[in-house]
C-alpha cells in the first residue's frame, strides 16, 4: 500500500513538474515567437495610451501551430529574445546546383539566406509578397542574388525535428528490446523476470496472445508478432516523447502516419491471397449487385490504410493542441491584466495535470489500436474460403 501511494504521488509530482517547465518553456518562447509575427506583420508596438495604433497581443495560433509543426532546427527554449536551438544538417540537392549540405544555424531562423536557399518564414512571405499558399512557412527554396525566389526545383533531403526525433525513438526503441533479449539470454526463459525485463514481458505477452494470435489464423502469427510489436512500440516511445516539454510532434504529423500506414498496407497486401482478391473483384451476391459491390470492396481496401493514418494523427494532435491552448490562456489573461494572468496560473496547471494524465492513456491506447487493427487487416487478408473451415 505504501509503495502504491508513493508511486501515486510521484506520478503527480513528475506530471506536476512537467507543466510548469512546460508553461515555462511556453512562456520564454512567446516573446520571441511574438516578435517574429510583429516583424512579419510590420505594426509597431504600442501602449494602450496611445490611441490610434494597434496594439500587438498574444497571438495563440501563431504560437500554437509553430510547437506543433515540423522544422529544421530544435528549438528548446528562449533566454529573453536570445532563442536556444539545436541545429540540425540541411541536405538539399539541385539538378542544377548539385549536393548542399550545411547547418540549418546559417539560416539564421529564417532572416538569411544562405548558398543560394532561403527558409520561407511568415516574414519573408510579407516582405516579397509572395502566395503562402505556394511558399508554405517552413519549407526550403531557391533563390537569387536579391533573395527573391528563383522556382528551381529542388529536393530536401533534410534531417529534420520530427526525423530526428524518429531516429531517437529508433535507437531507445533498439537499445531496450536488446537490454530485455540481453536477459533472457542471461538468466533463460524459464526464470522469473526481473528489472525492466519484468515491465516489458507482459506486454509482450499481451500483444502476441491478444492481438496477433486471435487475428492472424494458424502458425502464421509466429511471422507477423515481431512486426506487429515494432508497430506497437515505436509508435508507443514517439507518442510518449511527444508529451515532453521541447520535444517533437512525430505522431502528430499526417506525414509520419501516413508512412506507418503505407508499411501497414504494405504488410496486408503481400499477406493477402486468392480467396481475398476473389471475394473483392467477385463477391459471392447476385449478378446485378455484384457491379455495386466489387467497386465498394475495392474501395475499402485503401480506405483501412487511409483510417489508421488518420486516426493517429487526429487523436496525437488534438491532444497536443487541447495542451497548448489551455497554456495559451494564461497569456490571454494576462495579455488583458496581470494580476488575471498569475491568477489564472493554477486553473492552468490544474488542466493540464489532467489533460497530461489523459494524453498519457491516449499514448498507449493509440498505440495498441494501430497495432491491432494492422493484426485484424492481415488476418482478413489471409483468411481462406468457409469451406475451408468446415
Amino acid at each position: 500500500m505504501i509503495s502504491c501511494n508513493l508511486l501515486k504521488h510521484s506520478l503527480i509530482a513528475l506530471l506536476l513538474a512537467l507543466n510548469i517547465i512546460g508553461v515555462s518553456s511556453f512562456a520564454h518562447a512567446q516573446p520571441h515567437e511574438e516578435k517574429e509575427t510583429h516583424d512579419a506583420s510590420q505594426h509597431a508596438l504600442a501602449t494602450a495610451d496611445e490611441p490610434g495604433e494597434q496594439k500587438h497581443g498574444f497571438d495563440a495560433k501563431e504560437v500554437i501551430l509553430g510547437h506543433v509543426k515540423d522544422a529544421h532546427d530544435w528549438h528548446l527554449m528562449d533566454f529573453g529574445e536570445t532563442p536556444v536551438t539545436l541545429p540540425l544538417p540541411v541536405i538539399i540537392y539541385s539538378k542544377v546546383r548539385g549536393l548542399s549540405v550545411f547547418s540549418s544555424s546559417r539560416f539564421h531562423h529564417g532572416h538569411a539566406a544562405f548558398d543560394g536557399y532561403r527558409l520561407v518564414n511568415t516574414h519573408y512571405l510579407h516582405e516579397k509578397g509572395l502566395d503562402p499558399a505556394k511558399y508554405m512557412d517552413g519549407k526550403v527554396i531557391a533563390v537569387d542574388g536579391d533573395d527573391n525566389p528563383t522556382g528551381e526545383e529542388i529536393y530536401d533531403f533534410s534531417m529534420t525535428k520530427n526525423i530526428t526525433s524518429m531516429l531517437l525513438a529508433a535507437v531507445l526503441l533498439v537499445i531496450l528490446m536488446l537490454n530485455v533479449a540481453k536477459a533472457y539470454r542471461i538468466r533463460g526463459s524459464k526464470q522469473a523476470p526481473k528489472g525492466f525485463q519484468s515491465l516489458i514481458e507482459p506486454v509482450i505477452i499481451f500483444m502476441r496472445d491478444e492481438v496477433v494470435k486471435p487475428n492472424i489464423p494458424g502458425k502464421h502469427y509466429e511471422r507477423y508478432t515481431p512486426f506487429i510489436l515494432t508497430i506497437f512500440f515505436f509508435i508507443l516511445i514517439n507518442n510518449l516523447l511527444g508529451l515532453l516539454p521541447g520535444s517533437a510532434n512525430v505522431t502528430g504529423n499526417l506525414a509520419v502516419t501516413a508512412a506507418l500506414a503505407i508499411i501497414s498496407f504494405i504488410a496486408i497486401l503481400f499477406s493477402s491471397n486468392k480467396h481475398f482478391w476473389g471475394h473483392i473483384f467477385n463477391p459471392p451476391v447476385p449478378l446485378g449487385v455484384k457491379f455495386i459491390l466489387a467497386p465498394v470492396e475495392l474501395i475499402g481496401v485503401f480506405t483501412k490504410p487511409i483510417s489508421l493514418m488518420i486516426r493517429l494523427f487526429a487523436n496525437i494532435l488534438a491532444g497536443h493542441i487541447i495542451i497548448l491552448s489551455i497554456i495559451s490562456l494564461v497569456f490571454i489573461f494576462g495579455s488583458l491584466n496581470k494580476i488575471a494572468g498569475y491568477g489564472f496560473l493554477p486553473v492552468t496547471i490544474a488542466f493540464n495535470i489532467v489533460m497530461m494524465m489523459l494524453e498519457l492513456l491516449v499514448a498507449f491506447i493509440q498505440a495498441f489500436i494501430f497495432a491491432n487493427l494492422t493484426a485484424v487487416f492481415i488476418g482478413q487478408a489471409m483468411e481462406g474460403g468457409h469451406d475451408e473451415h468446415h
